[in-house]
């Protein structure tokens, strides 16, 4: 584990991402989020304060489970309306040079071919700056949307994601090999036939046949998030992600599913080390402790329960709306994320949190813990919890947006870069070599994407 703290902003194309009620603070511009110049802004920002990247969370479902509708879910704007933040990335990119883009794309949804595609575009317009976000999608709401019949089991949800996976890789690894775009204009062949391949897939729950639509782009696959933590989502990260994006309430937590995401990846062959983990956190920070002590209560004074409730819900599957604040929540099994509901019953059951207690501490920056106090306290916490759970970084959450990231950026990173546990500069290349280092474009063997490319250069078709 590198000493350097590595940071992400946590963001979604809506009025509310995981801070109910805060769009209406006086201070918040969220009520902006369909002004492309909020997320201009907010992505040179990110880059003059060395962020990786812009980490975007997306789905099409609403949040309806809490009192059997969507009406809390409209009513505080909880993720909703949302925008695709895929056609945000080429502005964000066209004003940075180094800032990576993370965009959450579902394998529930959209057929892999075209999707490839569209990784591809992005990959080319930012020089090799894009990264995926992996999720399987278990919103009612969002199936029924686009056709569909209810969501698939929890596990079948993954089988289904491995699949997927299989046939992207594919795509970006084997269709093309190295050198095919020859753009020769002399012997006018822009590439060689031999070298691009048509590919095939009959599986359970895809068929597909077709040449990947877009040449080789700087990385192939983009960067692989993923940030599921039950037991097949771990090992659907061990096998497939680059970066874990974890989301608890304790630094306990955390470092059991890094050790456990780390352990699976070994046994796979992998190099544990090469799994980065981010945790989600929020940071309150002004230039002294009472300010930022009084900032929290502030910003505790526009937060809404309810919201935070009924995001609650639609991550548990559970209808909080049915308890009173009292109640202890209880561990309910359920097709929807059980990674929420598991990190604040089962997976610490010495801490017995009541409905009251989950609101206010999800209210603001969601799952995650808050560190407030002055640059040095932050600082402080930040490493501590990066030394407890064998973390790589931070997905930062907002309370306030674009505040939250501008005083991080003002005055915690300069605290970080004095005592050396953050980047003074960028590394040169794609966002993979940016965390990986030079050399590093490609994913490479044992990862299960290196081996469909490896095939095709070694033995190439002159079909």
């Amino acid at each position: 584990m590198s000493k350097e703290i590595r940071i992400n902003a946590f963001l979604a194309f809506a009025p509310t991402h995981l801070s109910p009620g805060l769009w209406a603070h006086p201070r918040d511009r969220a009520l902006d989020y369909n002004s492309l110049s909020l997320w201009t802004d907010l992505a040179r920002t990110a880059e003059r304060g060395g962020y990786d990247a812009l980490f975007f969370a997306d789905g099409i479902s609403q949040y309806d489970v809490y009192g059997g509708s969507n009406a809390a879910g409209v009513r505080w704007g909880l993720q909703f309306p949302r925008l695709d933040p895929l056609l945000l990335v080429s502005a964000m990119a066209q004003v940075t040079e180094h800032l990576g883009f993370a965009v959450t794309s579902s394998v529930s949804y959209e057929a892999p071919f075209l999707f490839a595609r569209r990784m591809s575009t992005l990959d080319h317009l930012t020089r090799g700056r894009i990264g995926w976000n992996i999720v399987t999608s278990f919103g009612q709401s969002g199936s029924r949307a686009i056709g569909q019949p209810d969501a698939r089991p929890h596990d079948e949800r993954y089988d289904l994601a491995d699949e997927y996976m299989e046939i992207v890789y594919r795509l970006w690894e084997e269709s093309w090999q190295d050198g095919a775009a020859v753009r020769d204009r002399d012997t006018r062949v822009f590439a060689d036939p031999a070298r691009v391949h048509e590919i095939r897939h009959e599986g359970r729950f895809f068929s597909m046949q077709g040449t990947h639509y877009s040449e080789p782009s700087p990385q192939r696959t983009p960067l692989l998030y993923q940030a599921g933590t039950s037991r097949r989502g771990k090992d659907f990260a061990a096998r497939h992600a680059e970066c874990v994006f974890l989301s608890s309430p304790t630094a306990q937590l955390v470092a059991r599913d890094v050790a456990d995401v780390r352990a699976r990846a070994a046994a796979l062959g992998r190099d544990p080390a090469s799994v980065l983990f981010f945790a989600l956190a929020t940071v309150i920070v002004a230039p002294t402790s009472e300010e930022a002590q009084a900032k929290w209560q502030d910003i505790q004074r526009h937060v809404s329960l309810e919201g935070a409730l009924a995001l609650f819900s639609r991550w548990s599957g559970i209808d909080l709306s049915k308890y009173s604040p009292d109640d202890p929540l209880r561990y309910v099994k359920s097709e929807g994320m059980q990674s929420a509901i598991e990190a604040f019953t089962v997976a610490d059951p010495e801490r017995v949190w009541t409905i009251g207690e989950l609101a206010i501490f999800n209210a603001i920056g969601g799952k995650g813990p808050v560190f407030i106090g002055s640059p040095t306290e932050v600082a402080d916490a930040l490493e501590s919890w990066k030394a407890q759970t064998g973390i790589d970084g931070f997905n930062l959450s907002h309370a306030l947006l674009p505040g939250t990231h501008e005083d991080f950026v003002d005055l915690v990173v300069p605290e970080l870069r004095r005592r050396g546990v953050y980047k003074q500069d960028y590394r040169a290349g794609t966002l993979r070599e940016k965390l990986y280092g030079e050399g590093h474009a490609h994913l490479s063997a044992p990862h299960p994407a290196a081996s469909h490319r490896a095939a095709t250069i070694e033995e190439p078709d002159h079909a």
